[in-house]
């Protein structure tokens, strides 16, 4: 289906490039970018010169009124971003590192997500996405995530704007062709005027490669020993092609299709740090696949004066039938979690971007400590490629979006609605089962019909804490006020509602409900476009 127009975005941290790079590939044209560090601002402007605005900013004190004179309009669909993420991380601890004993510190870049909001709240895109480590859920009980849903839930409010139905989801980067065991959270949120629900599982971009290992990704570059090789060189065809008789169309696929080394006259970037001769006589030690910590379980004794307890993994030798680890900024500081598979050193800053499904043009125009660290920082492309594919067949579906009332399981009005969900309320998670699929319905699409600004997929995790409103229709909270307050903070979800909502998930994993019965977008919109009439 051609798009009905290109539809416009604006990428807040953008550090290198790496959410611009996918969401271009989808389509979907960038306006401008913003990241406060130099290093990232440069490589960016350098990798995409067609971007009209790309600059160097401290987001806690920018205005978004004065980004838009600067990229020509005052509002956008969609802005994505990655607030810096170490301050969630699960393994964070108060050097900075990636090993030994892991305790929270607190950390100011955990409030950057309000800056990223405050964006949101005045660009009001349709559809913004937030790109964070896994550790955004668990950092402080889970307070810091939680205030993100919630806040994004609620903005603008008070001031007459629609707010945003928010949901989380995790994406397993090797999925979508990322050869990493990457995972990641992604906060999505679609502004709740707009009717549907963003797809919570994301599908590969044709270019992809799900589940390719990391040999068929890095085994054709020139072998290096520790210290050696240049910023700038030949390729190896030969090298090259003898890799891709060795893995095939999967390597030629990725090579060619994700790297675009077809089109890349020079390799760069592909120079390998100096290690000492410590580490080196260690690397050696290691089997391909190998972790120190699996080493030493075997008998093997290592040279590395860290303490054995708390550095159990410092060593990783990476495989070539297998993901590669994580890719994170700390390679920056060291590669010793990031030894290459047969050669007896860490990974290059190009291997890392390969690992992370950058192409082979993409620059890197900064010295090396540099270029680990934003490749690190990254959002691979591949990820946010699939991203941006979902966004513009989500925006799409609006144009196409008809109110109907061709379902006698979907309320006519928000009274009526209300009336069909006051039986269930009380009802044990028993009798909920054992309810008729239609008079089950009746209730759910109640809901969507009702709380158009919530999502299913919230349902599953509401999170600790519960509150109370005051605020609702006043005719409701006369009927039942429970159907208002109390509710959670995080999902939204109004506490009466969540044995219902378990009932739904129990008979979607039963395989009792299709998919348009589970995401009632029918319901929903109906509920949007029929207005009050009490």
């Amino acid at each position: 289906m051609a798009k009905a127009r290109q539809y416009t975005a604006l990428d807040l941290f953008s550090g290198c490039g790496g959410f611009t790079l996918g969401l271009q590939r989808a389509g979907i044209k960038v306006l401008g970018a913003i990241d406060f560090n130099k290093e990232a601002v440069e490589t960016f402007k350098l990798n995409f010169p067609t971007v009209p605005y790309v600059t160097e900013g401290d987001m806690t004190v920018m205005k978004p009124e004065d980004v838009a004179r600067s990229i020509g309009t005052h509002h956008v669909d969609v802005v994505v971003g990655g607030p810096p993420c170490q301050g969630f991380s699960m393994a964070r601890q108060r050097d900075g590192a990636n090993h030994g004993e892991r305790r929270l510190v607190k950390d100011a870049r955990r409030e950057l997500y309000q800056e990223y909001l405050r964006f949101v709240d005045y660009f009001q895109p349709k559809v913004f996405v937030m790109e964070n480590v896994l550790g955004i859920k668990s950092a402080e009980g889970g307070k810091y995530f939680s205030a993100v849903q919630h806040e994004a839930r609620i903005l603008g409010k008070g001031e007459g704007k629609p707010g945003y139905r928010v949901h989380a989801q995790v994406e397993h980067a090797w999925e979508l062709g990322v050869p990493q065991k990457r995972k990641r959270q992604l906060i999505i949120g679609v502004r709740s005027d707009l009717p549907g629900y963003f797809p919570t599982t994301l599908k590969a971009p044709n270019r992809s490669v799900p589940n390719i290992t990391l040999g068929p990704a890095i085994m054709d570059l020139p072998p290096l020993r520790a210290g050696a090789g240049e910023e700038e060189r030949e390729y190896d065809l030969a090298l090259r092609e003898r890799s891709l008789d060795k893995y095939g169309e999967l390597a030629r696929k990725y090579l060619y299709d994700v790297l675009q080394v077809g089109i890349t006259k020079k390799l760069t970037a592909h120079r390998a740090r100096r290690h000492s001769e410590r580490d080196l006589g260690d690397f050696k030690k290691l089997k391909e696949g190998q972790s120190s910590a699996v080493a030493m379980r075997n008998g093997v004794k290592f040279d590395f004066p860290y303490s054995t307890k708390s550095f159990k993994d410092r060593y990783t030798r990476q495989s070539r039938d297998s993901q590669c680890s994580t890719i994170v900024a700390h390679l920056s500081k060291d590669g010793l979690m990031f030894i290459h598979p047969t050669q007896n050193r860490s990974i290059t800053p190009r291997e890392a971007a390969r690992i992370q499904s950058f192409p082979d043009w993409f620059e890197l125009p900064v010295a090396r400590i540099h270029q680990f660290r934003l490749i690190g920082n990254a959002v691979p492309p591949l990820v946010s490629e699939a991203v941006g594919n979902e966004v513009v067949d989500f925006l799409e579906q609006q144009t196409t979006m008809r109110k109907t009332k061709t379902n006698r399981t979907i309320p006519n009005s928000h009274e009526e609605a209300v009336q069909w969900l006051l039986p269930v309320l009380d009802l044990s998670a028993k009798d909920l089962k054992q309810l008729d699929k239609d008079e089950f319905l009746r209730a759910w699409r109640s809901v969507a019909y009702l709380y158009p600004g919530l999502h299913p997929d919230s349902a599953l995790d509401h999170g600790p804490t519960v509150e109370k409103r005051e605020e609702g229709p006043n005719w409701v909270m006369m009927i039942e006020p429970r159907l208002v307050t109390p509710y959670y903070r995080q999902s939204g979800w109004p506490v009466v509602l969540k044995p219902l909502a378990d009932e739904a998930w129990r008979r979607d994993d039963a395989g009792l409900l299709a998919d348009d019965e589970l995401y009632s977008i029918e319901a929903q919109y109906a509920g949007m476009t029929m207005p009050y009439t009490a």
